[in-house]
């Protein structure tokens, strides 16, 4: 696998060893796939070993599997497929997930030797070797090909709301959290959908949001407002003038808006005491007003009346024990790709435990959840 993985990159990324169990720890790598586009690649451990180690690594290498959108199944090709790379055949197969079947190691089979044969799950496969580079264009070739059918159709984020030359208000507190001299990533994503559609933005603090919005000749198609100043941006904005948060539209984009809203109502049925796990994609520099960690959980104690029994999570970590949990809190997905988020949802889910994210809780918490939905036709 490792070799496969240098060899479709060009680069030496993975350790390679011809001693089993070199790859510990999931290796990744970004790279331009034409003319598909970026791509991360994931050289996961393998899942044959039967040690204590081994069983850790194999449940690293599962976790990888169910966010990754495609699977790529490495087999040796001068033995053929093995009982361990036939069970991934057929879990993949199961989640009807698009898979590649790769016999590597083509250039050691004699001359007149037989070709691989057909894999008993209906996987399209193809002839590489990570050696000799032979079949790595077809290889690199047939993953475009396969690639899930809503990546060549990008999933809306804010064009689909708007027309040619719609204006849209932004209103962007700068705080403590903010990286200096910058905007966040949402802020600069739905900027560009803007951009993209033909329409155009005017941005503001909410310091200035009312004195920008009186400047308007006609009032703005939409107005997109950071979660944390919903109330007051709510207060400003006219009733007739749609109105959500970046991150209201994030939980469309990357996730299942209709379930997270759904996850919403389960706050009415908190009470004190109760466990709530926060999760974070990104680790970041909190402060005394930070978002996940501090004016999510006040403003929920608060509704609930007493004290909540929260847990934390960021980046790649994410608990097995679900089930203990009454409400999951989720950031709003920003830094991680939608399969991955839909991964979360469906694990989630699966534990029968309510699911909502950041931008959707604070509206439903601050009075403005119908309003915040309302461009989606979601209540």
């Amino acid at each position: 696998k490792s070799s496969l993985l240098n060899a479709i990159t060009g680069q030496e990324v993975a350790l390679v060893s011809s001693i089993a169990g070199t790859t510990t720890d999931p290796v990744s790598k970004a790279m331009e796939l034409a003319p598909f586009g970026p791509v991360l690649f994931i050289d996961t451990p393998g899942i044959d070993d039967t040690t204590d180690l081994g069983q850790q690594r194999i449940q690293r290498t599962r976790k990888a599997l169910r966010q990754a959108d495609m699977a790529i199944i490495v087999v040796d090709a001068t033995r053929g497929l093995s009982s361990y790379e036939a069970q991934l055949a057929q879990l993949v197969a199961e989640r009807q997930m698009p898979a590649l079947l790769v016999y590597n190691k083509i250039d050691l089979l004699p001359p007149k030797a037989a070709h691989p044969e057909r894999n008993p799950y209906g996987l399209p496969q193809v002839e590489a070797s990570a050696a000799t580079r032979q079949g790595i264009p077809a290889l690199k070739a047939k993953l475009v090909e396969l690639a899930p059918a809503d990546y060549w159709s990008e999933r809306p984020l804010v064009g689909d709301l708007l027309q040619p030359n719609d204006q849209v208000m932004l209103i962007i507190p700068l705080d403590q959290a903010a990286p200096k001299g910058r905007l966040i990533l949402p802020q600069v994503q739905v900027l560009r959908d803007i951009l993209d559609h033909g329409a155009s933005a005017v941005m503001a603090r909410i310091e200035e949001a009312e004195q920008v919005l009186a400047r308007f000749k006609q009032p703005p198609s939409l107005v997109i407002t950071d979660s944390q100043v919903f109330a007051q941006a709510a207060a400003i904005v006219p009733p007739q003038v749609p109105l959500t948060s970046f991150s209201v539209l994030f939980a469309r984009h990357k996730g299942d808006l209709a379930t997270l809203a759904g996850g919403a109502h389960a706050v009415a049925s908190l009470k004190p005491g109760d466990k709530v796990l926060i999760a974070e994609v990104c680790t970041h520099r909190t402060s005394h007003e930070d978002i996940g960690r501090v004016k999510i959980p006040r403003w929920l104690n608060q509704r609930v009346g007493g004290e909540l029994n929260y847990t934390w999570v960021a980046g790649d970590d994410f608990p097995e024990n679900l089930s203990d949990y009454q409400l999951v809190i989720h950031c709003g997905a920003c830094m991680i790709t939608r399969r991955q988020m839909l991964a979360r949802l469906e694990e989630v889910t699966a534990h029968q435990v309510p699911i909502v994210n950041y931008g959707v809780l604070i509206a439903y918490l601050q009075g403005i959840f119908p309003r915040a939905l309302e461009p989606f036709g979601i209540v």
